[in-house]
């Protein structure tokens, strides 16, 4: 819960896939919990079909729930696959993520202190 209140995950993902089908990138996110000066983030991102997110650092730790689609996490020759209710660990090496369907994942993050 924020100060605002509490955040209606399933609206916002449902919200963001609208703009991830209409956006050049097929991406859209919106950070629920953080920002600058906390170690704890939450953002939901969604994918259209065939987006990513390219190869990057882990920041810290971190996991991905798949609240919707399908998508793979991959870094080098390793690949974990995830559906609707799967997390996933965020290995510390360079990883990206790929979408094989429509889909909506939220990225919990701690960063490195």
């Amino acid at each position: 819960m924020t100060a605002d209140g509490p955040s209606n995950v399933e609206a916002q993902a449902r919200e963001l896939l609208a703009k991830a089908q209409g956006a050049p990138s097929g991406r859209a996110a919106h950070m629920l919990r953080g920002g600058p000066g906390s170690h704890l983030t939450q953002t939901v991102i969604a994918l259209r079909a065939g987006a990513s997110l390219a190869e990057h650092q882990n920041p810290g730790e971190a996991t991905v729930l798949v609240l919707d689609g399908q998508v793979r996490l991959v870094a080098g020759d390793q690949t974990w696959p995830g559906g609707r209710g799967d997390l996933i660990d965020v290995p510390a090496s360079r990883h990206s993520l790929e979408a094989d369907a429509d889909s909506v994942v939220m990225l919990t993050a701690v960063k490195r202190v």
